[in-house]
């Protein structure tokens, strides 16, 4: 399977996106998927090359106007939430990249 780019989007790119990218890691890792992930701060983001953003819903507004996809997180420790937000999406990337 090829890799995607995901980046997980805080306020400084530190302490809350550190601890989303960790759980999003372990999603990844159970679900048997491999992803570049990587942490970076609101003002830095845009500038980054990715395919795909988590971040919290603080935040989405940000990224309006992105055509590439963002999932909107409350609970960054929360794994359910981040499996049923984006899984589904994480899977489809791959899918395109690999046809």
């Amino acid at each position: 399977m090829s890799k995607i780019r995901i980046m997980v989007v805080c306020g400084f790119g530190l302490g809350s996106s550190m601890v989303l990218k960790l759980k999003l890691d372990a999603v990844l890792k159970q679900h048997g998927l491999k992803a570049d992930t990587f942490c970076a701060d609101v003002m830095t983001a845009p500038s980054e090359r990715y395919d795909l953003v988590f971040t919290s819903r603080e935040l989405l507004a940000t990224f309006q106007g992105d055509t590439r996809p963002v999932v909107a997180i409350g609970n960054f420790l929360s794994e359910q939430e981040i499996a049923e937000k984006g899984l589904l999406i994480i899977q489809q990337l791959l899918a395109h990249q690999a046809s």
